[in-house]
């Protein structure tokens, strides 16, 4: 008789036969979902429906024998509950939820047209403009943000040079509230919305607005009847590039924002180092999950409406 070994090492190697070469390629970033996404999710999951202890891992296991033969699956729903009842963490996600919001309608205000005139700038200056958007990328992102404290401090520079000319008796409170968090999303993500902005506007031919303006259209209605309808799907990717990450964003609202400005992010980290709460901390990550996951889809469907409106 064979042993478990050998039949587990023949049957694998049969399996690695009849793989092809590209299933295997193909097969590739679903493993790598499988291992880095779906499996963490679970993983949440399954803390999220457990109870919280003073124990290494701090958390209960949801699964447990009885006997022999009987296993026991208990689901902890008040970590769910508390979210949607406690008045702070309705509080949080309403706040993330404002904070992502505008940020991304602020990005797209300001960077449609900057994306814009870069798409309609000659090839000599187009690639000197792109790479003058992706050049903060260069420095790094934490001194990019302190750099915005120098600005909004009541000791900054606006302070200081509104005070200089009169304009101002006293500082203004510039910071510590959700508007200078916005400030600081927006300049943080402001090239993940012209970017996409600008590959779908640079595809649209220009022979269509000057058809427009045969048929009668001024620049303006033109542009909102030809430039804007066709640029859809990069509005729709630039926004979804820009809400979701701003969403659970934590180290922007907490340098700016201040104690003030309570977001998802922050209740996260206070759940999970400071209350030692995993199983409220991994309902929050779930939860936010979902915020994440229904902005991508709806615009990769709206994206691909899109695309398929202007194909056809």
């Amino acid at each position: 008789m064979y042993r478990i070994e050998e039949i587990i090492i023949v049957w694998f190697s049969d399996l690695l036969k009849k793989i092809r070469g590209r299933d295997l390629i193909i097969a590739i970033p679903y493993v790598w979902v499988f291992l880095f996404f779906i499996c963490p999710c679970l993983i949440l999951i399954k803390i999220s429906f457990s109870d919280a202890i003073l124990a290494s891992p701090p958390y209960t296991s949801i699964l447990d024998w009885l006997s022999g033969t009987t296993l026991q699956l208990r689901l902890n729903l008040g970590n769910y509950l508390t979210l949607f009842t406690d008045e702070m963490y309705i509080k949080g996600f309403v706040t993330s939820i404002f904070i992502a919001g505008t940020s991304t309608l602020c990005c797209l205000l300001i960077g449609f047209p900057m994306a814009y005139a870069i798409a309609r700038s000659s090839e000599k200056f187009r690639t000197i403009l792109l790479m003058l958007v992706v050049l903060p990328f260069w420095t790094s992102f934490l001194i990019r943000v302190y750099s915005w404290i120098v600005l909004l401090s009541p000791a900054g520079i606006i302070n200081n040079i509104l005070l200089n000319f009169n304009l101002i008796r006293a500082p203004l409170s510039l910071m510590n509230n959700s508007y200078a968090a916005c400030i600081g999303i927006i300049y943080a993500y402001l090239p993940f919305m012209i970017l996409p902005l600008y590959s779908a506007i640079e595809k649209i031919d220009n022979s269509l607005t000057e058809a427009a303006y045969d048929l009668g259209c001024t620049p303006l209605k033109a542009f909102f009847a030809i430039i804007v309808p066709l640029s859809m799907p990069g509005i729709y990717a630039g926004s979804a590039l820009v809400f979701v990450p701003a969403i659970g964003e934590f180290v922007i609202p907490e340098l700016l924002g201040g104690s003030q400005t309570l977001t998802i992010g922050r209740l996260v980290w206070n759940e999970f180092f400071g209350n030692m709460s995993w199983p409220t901390a991994a309902a929050l990550s779930i939860v936010l999950l979902l915020f994440i996951v229904f902005p991508m889809v709806i615009a990769q469907k709206r994206k691909d409406e899109s695309s398929f409106a202007m194909e056809a």
